[in-house]
């Protein structure tokens, strides 16, 4: 009975081997699972990969357009920027910065080409001035120029948009074989974009133009374009008047004599309604670094309409190199004064605001007018009694709390005259000519002439405007005005440059106006002396009316 026990042991043992061998077989026969990642994943829809495809090609050939799709290209007198932009019209923008555009119906693609025309250059613009004959050929000229720009902005347009896509194709997909697919439909895209521009181009386009901002003036101001077409011999005297007297006011800017001031005294420039013309900017910085200007006061008009487009144009302010006192003219609208109270170095007057500037306290109002189509609306002239009114107040006030003011500021001379007794000194602007006076209380009242020579309606008058500022003295102690030197320029088409030296009666009595041309006048304490400017060949002794 001892050995059962062993015995049942042992079967025991043997039963689990038969399931185990059963085991393994059955499993060795089941099918295998699929992975658990190949059943969560649906694949990608063919349409989807397309699409997504396509978005990265239009993505990165603008990307890449944008980079490094543009040329520099001189077309005739001018400095251009050629530059491809995706578009669902196409067609052709011409931008004439901060005039505004053109737009001309030149083609239908999914492309534009934009021309930014960057400046004027004075070398080829007096090769044009020097030799006229030369206008006859200038058509063939241009044509020729935006040919070869044409072709330099095709290749350059091509490598941008296959670099911008392939670059953006590499970085979505990681596959170099994508990348390469998403460059070469970029370039097939904008190769089929540039055979559809030139099969439906529209030379005719050119005569009948879309203008925008201040441009939208420019069919009254040139004539309409089919008459230039039929009368193109009129038109070329005209544009040989144009060029004339754009590049010569270059030339003017450097005439102007070198002065040595006197550093005891305050010096400020004063501007006004420089209406838009960019040349000013040059003249005004030149004057700042040859007198050392303190402080420049611009009493308004400093743009033509007022719109947001016509901002850029003020840019230049910031880098004049003196800080800027500016009040608004009925030229200026609230959208150029808030433009340029966001601006460094700028500090705009209103409704009677004072500020310290430079050692003198300014205080000025805005005009309270807004006509840039040159209306007169009725009751301006109240309006601006009204507001000259308002400033003497602020005037008064300021002088009971102890903080005197200098220098009053007003765009219209009929605002100016509401101050008298309030303030030494009122300078204003508005009548594109320079007067003084002492009005009856003993306030001295000095109106600027155009500093930009009536803007750009300059180069329309067989004789332009002058372009005039004034350099004012200050007593660093009292503050009170000591002399001014009148500055004239001989305006476009001129190379004159007048300076005087005029004197108030308390400093000089009996002697109002000494002109430098004469010589060295008699200078109050603390002015510099006059200098006699060095005329230019061909320049006048007097402007020209």
């Amino acid at each position: 009975m001892a050995r059962v026990p062993h015995i049942l042991e042992n079967a025991l043992r043997r039963i689990p081997r038969v399931p185990r061998a059963l085991t393994r077989r059955y499993r060795s026969r089941r099918p295998s699972p699929a992975p658990a990642t190949t059943a969560l994943v649906p694949s990608t829809h063919p349409w989807t990969r397309a699409l997504g495809l396509v978005a990265v090609v239009v993505l990165g050939a603008w990307l890449g357009l944008l980079v490094v799709g543009n040329v520099r290209v001189p077309v005739g007198p001018m400095d251009t920027t050629m530059t491809l932009r995706p578009s669902f019209t196409g067609g052709t923008k011409i931008n004439v910065s901060p005039l505004g555009a053109l737009q001309l119906d030149s083609h239908t693609a999914p492309v534009r080409l934009d021309v930014n025309v960057d400046q004027l250059d004075p070398a080829r613009s007096q090769a044009l001035v020097d030799r006229p004959e030369r206008l006859s050929g200038l058509q063939d000229e241009v044509t020729q120029d935006i040919a070869r720009g044409t072709a330099d902005l095709a290749v350059r347009s091509c490598v941008a948009v296959v670099t911008g896509a392939t670059a953006l194709g590499l970085v979505i997909y990681r596959r170099p074989r994508r990348a390469l697919a998403a460059g070469g439909l970029a370039l097939t895209l904008l190769a089929a974009s540039g055979g559809t521009a030139y099969a439906t181009w529209n030379p005719d386009s050119v005569l009948e133009p879309r203008f925008s901002g201040l441009l939208s003036s420019a069919p009254s101001l040139v004539g309409d374009a089919r008459s230039i077409v039929t009368e193109f011999d009129v038109y070329q005297q005209e544009l040989a008047r144009l060029v004339t007297n754009v590049t010569k006011l270059y030339d003017a800017t450097s005439t102007l004599p070198v002065y040595r001031p006197d550093p005891t005294t305050l010096r400020v420039l004063h501007v006004s309604d420089i209406h838009l013309n960019p040349a000013s900017w040059k003249i005004i910085a030149s004057l700042v670094e040859q007198y050392r200007v303190d402080v420049i006061v611009d009493t308004g008009d400093t743009m033509d309409h007022g719109t947001a487009a016509e901002n850029g144009f003020l840019d230049p302010v910031e880098n004049l190199g003196a800080p800027y006192v500016w009040v608004r003219g009925n030229h200026d609208s609230l959208v150029t004064q808030r433009y340029l109270e966001r601006m460094k170095n700028v500090h705009v007057l209103d409704d009677g605001r004072a500020k310290t500037v430079a050692g003198l306290r300014f205080a000025g109002i805005g005009d309270p007018q807004f006509t840039p189509d040159r209306s007169n609306r009725t009751g301006a002239e109240q309006s601006q009694e009204l507001a000259g009114a308002r400033l003497a107040s602020a005037l008064r006030d300021q002088s009971t709390a102890g903080t005197p003011v200098d220098v009053a500021l007003a765009h219209e001379p009929s605002a100016a005259r509401e101050v008298d007794g309030t303030v030494p000194l009122v300078l204003a602007g508005h009548i594109h000519r320079e007067d003084t006076e002492v009005m009856r209380y003993g306030t001295r009242l000095r109106v600027e002439g155009s500093t930009g020579g009536s803007g750009l309606r300059a180069i329309e008058g067989k004789y332009p405007d002058p372009i005039e500022m004034s350099i004012l003295y200050f007593d660093r102690d009292s503050r009170r005005l000591q002399a001014w030197d009148s500055i004239e320029l001989g305006g476009l088409g001129l190379t004159t440059a007048e300076v005087s030296r005029h004197l108030p009666e308390e400093n000089q009595p009996g002697a109002k106006t000494s002109p430098s041309p004469s010589g060295t006048s008699p200078s109050p304490s603390g002015a510099p002396p006059a200098t006699a400017p060095t005329p230019t060949p061909g320049s006048r002794s007097t402007p020209t009316p």
